[in-house]
């Protein structure tokens, strides 16, 4: 076949022949015309039409129905479609609720809700823009009872040479001025144990006490507070005449290596874990004296299995060489084969008391690790590491004491 004829084969629609094969039939519409495919194009952009070659009259698309959008789902739908779900949500819209068409700030108006995250959500609470201390929950105080106090008129507790409330608070790091203000006039600050409402208060800052929801406000720029995660293997001294490892050896390289600070308590030298270092002589009284009852938390490894009965004998309580001893909670963490991990609270303040209740009751430690002490934790802290707390940490430490 010569290569006209082929030109003007059906198979190809290259050629004049093909091409008024494709041609749809009936009442095309112009190009530009709404849904109609373009002449002599691709059979996907003429399916994009009303149909490729149909001969029925182009339709206009009905106008699409816009979809009622939550605005308080709408957070929630913008994470793409992987976020989705397919089922139906059961909050009420926000169109439907009481006072969704009233104005804002009129009687039975909808009021806005706080986002998590905002700059000012956490403006409100006590050292809330810090890293630490935001997750020890509520003040807890010693359970002591308590003389009767009087009322004492804020009058008496002005200091006409002093410097104003919410400026002490503020350069404390409390929170801004205007947030300080408001934490006084909601009644929410305490000074010397008296609640104070007035804005013009004035106080000394070298003998007052503060209180904030209960949170005791550290003003002595002084006074140092750490945690120290030791090791196994380290004394628990600042000195040792042996020469072994000891806790000043890690304090070299920080700044208040100038400091002299107490260890708050012991552990001997095959335990790890929270070590508290502070210069404040009342605070590492308070928390070695067994009146005060501070809880210390211990991780115990022994050897496994582990028979039940044993939490419930150490609850009530081993009798041991120095008198009898308990644990106030006790809780198995996990178990491998031949290993069983044990959380144990105590307050005692005993020489070894964690592993002689455990040899009391037939299961030697294999390793102890205290994590906590009051409400101060170790978290992620690395073995070996110093830091300084939080001031809200503080607050929560001192509070617990009583101070």
């Amino acid at each position: 076949m010569t290569q006209a004829g082929r030109q003007g084969s059906p198979r190809n629609s290259s050629g004049r022949g093909g091409a008024d094969r494709n041609k749809p039939k009936g009442n095309t519409p112009r190009r530009g015309t709404a849904g109609g495919g373009f002449s002599g194009g691709s059979a996907g952009a003429g399916q994009r039409g009303q149909g490729f070659g149909s001969d029925r009259p182009q339709r206009a698309p009905k106008p699409r129905e816009e979809r009622f959008i939550d605005p308080d789902l709408a957070g929630s739908q913008q994470g793409g479609a992987s976020e989705r779900s397919s089922k139906p949500s059961s909050r009420k819209p926000a169109a439907r609720k009481p006072g969704a068409k009233k104005a804002p700030g009129t009687p039975g108006a909808l009021k806005p809700k706080p986002r998590t995250g905002a700059p000012g959500a956490a403006a409100s609470r006590a050292f809330g823009s810090e890293r630490f201390g935001q997750n020890l929950g509520p003040v807890r105080k010693p359970g002591r009872k308590k003389r009767p106090r009087t009322d004492v008129p804020q009058s008496e507790l002005h200091d006409a040479d002093g410097v104003r409330l919410q400026k002490v608070m503020a350069s404390a790091g409390v929170a801004s001025r205007r947030v300080c203000e408001e934490m006084i006039a909601e009644g929410r600050v305490e000074v010397d144990g008296q609640v104070v409402t007035e804005l013009g208060v004035r106080i000394d800052p070298a003998t007052a006490v503060i209180h904030v929801d209960g949170l005791r406000i550290q003003l002595d720029e002084n006074l140092v507070y750490m945690v120290f995660n030791k090791p196994k293997g380290v004394v628990s001294t600042m000195e040792d005449p042996d020469g072994r490892p000891c806790i000043s050896d890690f304090l070299k390289n920080n700044k208040n290596t100038g400091e002299r600070l107490f260890h708050v308590g012991r552990l001997d030298v095959a335990t790890e874990g929270l070590l508290l270092l502070t210069n404040d002589g009342e605070l590492a009284n308070r928390l070695t004296h067994p009146s005060y009852e501070v809880p210390k938390t211990y991780l115990v490894q022994v050897r496994g299995p582990f028979p039940q009965g044993i939490g419930a004998q150490l609850k009530a309580g081993v009798e041991l060489e120095d008198g009898p001893a308990a644990v106030d909670s006790f809780r198995l963490v996990d178990s491998t084969p031949g290993h069983v991990l044990i959380e144990v609270v105590l307050h005692s303040g005993k020489n070894r008391i964690v592993r002689r209740m455990f040899d009391a009751v037939g299961f030697p430690v294999q390793r102890l690790v205290r994590v906590k002490v009051g409400p101060i934790g170790l978290g992620d802290q690395r073995q070996g590491s110093i830091r300084n707390l939080g001031k809200q940490e503080v607050g929560h430490l001192l509070a617990s004491v009583g101070l």
